[in-house]
């Protein structure tokens, strides 16, 4: 078969695989976050209420790293 024909082919497939990779790093994060939240209230119960609404505020900021991963796996770009 000829290599552009390869490519051609490839090329229908690689958004979904882009998002799968995509979307390790954010999964990765939130889990940090998460953990350090709670190494967090451990150390210091008097700031769980504090501590809790940043946990959120992070894992926020986290997940809008795999949305943008999800818009720009899709988004067509001319050969």
């Amino acid at each position: 078969m000829d290599p552009i024909t390869n490519v051609a082919e490839l090329t229908g497939h690689i958004a979904p695989i882009a998002f799968g990779i995509a979307t390790i790093g954010p999964a990765i994060g939130v889990g940090i976050v998460v953990g350090k939240t709670v190494e967090s209230v451990a150390r210091q119960p008097e700031l769980q209420g504090r501590l809790t609404g940043l946990m959120f505020l992070g894992i926020a900021f986290t997940e809008a790293l795999a949305f943008i991963a999800i818009a720009v796996a899709f988004i067509p770009f001319p050969s």
